[in-house]
């Protein structure tokens, strides 16, 4: 099962290695055509830097695990928010 979302950013490369890092520190995280990917202990985090945002993909086994793994994803752009300075 999968689930995506764009967030749409100028800093896209920068949110996404931020999000790599932080999340080095508690999950595995590989790159794989082209993306990163965090190995949650519920299911994949894909993220993948593209014009103008971020591509963010859960992948998990079945409808639960999907959930956990969205609830993880959800969290992150309202924190990268934060960063963004008003134009």
């Amino acid at each position: 099962m999968t689930a995506t979302a764009f967030v749409r950013t100028d800093k896209a490369e920068r949110y996404l290695g931020t999000l790599c890092k932080h999340f080095a520190h508690k999950a595995p995280v590989s790159f794989e055509h082209g993306a990163k990917e965090i190995a949650l202990p519920f299911g994949i985090w894909t993220l993948t830097a593209q014009d103008g945002g971020l591509m963010l993909t859960a992948t998990a086994a079945d409808q639960a695990s999907l959930g956990r793994v969205v609830e993880v994803i959800a969290r992150q752009p309202a924190r990268l928010a934060l960063r963004e300075t008003p134009s």
